[in-house]
């Protein structure tokens, strides 16, 4: 007891203090729980590994615009991959945009049967659309059925984010995925915090002074 002080907590501060404080314990609780879901996740992708031996289609070839690599402009290059009478959109790596977005950067396919490995994707990343061009070479997304409709393609319904190496001049560094681990870890912390806090300023409050006698 602090000199001159006595610990007396009100009872309607303690209800609260508690009340809050089993409030924060939840909230973090839950983001943890959702940090641990984001963490299996990120197994599964890694998992989820990928070989096709087929024969590149060049000529549905589709360019994915506002790529940026290296503070460079550029595209992502999507190529169908004939595999046994159906092919899978292969999104090959990136190229640099030219000087003029009026002429299109050209892409060495490789000929002939190749083996491509890499991560199947249900679905491309959400990109904001700023202008609808869902048909035409360049594009600023794809869809599968879409682009299945499109085309006359039999296409499996995934995509296969090529990580092996092909002699066709195309940058494969892929950004890591952000399943958001970090950030519910961080507000999982930050409730936790208040937790602590609330329970730190009840008993702070809760002392008062002792009138002398």
């Amino acid at each position: 007891m602090l000199s001159g002080y006595s610990f007396r907590p009100r009872g309607w501060a303690f209800a609260a203090a508690a009340a809050a404080c089993a409030a924060f314990i939840l909230l973090g609780n839950w983001q943890a729980r959702r940090a641990e879901e984001k963490r299996a996740l990120a197994a599964a992708l890694e998992k989820r590994h990928v070989s096709l031996r087929g024969t590149f289609l060049p000529q549905y070839t589709v360019l994915l615009d506002n790529k940026i690599r290296n503070q460079r402009a550029g595209y992502e290059v999507v190529t169908p991959l004939r595999v046994d009478g159906e092919s899978v959109l292969v999104l090959r790596g990136w190229v640099a945009a030219g000087s003029s977005r009026d002429v299109l950067p050209e892409v060495k396919t490789p000929p002939g049967a190749v083996t491509v490995e890499g991560i199947s994707l249900e679905r491309l990343p959400r990109v904001l659309i700023l202008q609808k061009n869902s048909t035409g070479k360049v594009r600023q997304s794809l869809d599968i059925g879409e682009f299945a409709a499109q085309s006359g393609l039999p296409l499996r319904p995934f995509f296969l984010e090529q990580h092996s190496p092909i002699d066709d001049g195309l940058l494969r560094d892929w950004p890591a995925p952000d399943t958001g681990v970090t950030m519910h870890e961080s507000y999982s912390l930050q409730w936790y915090s208040f937790a602590v806090a609330t329970v730190a300023l009840f008993v702070a409050l809760s002392f008062r002074r002792v009138a002398p006698r």
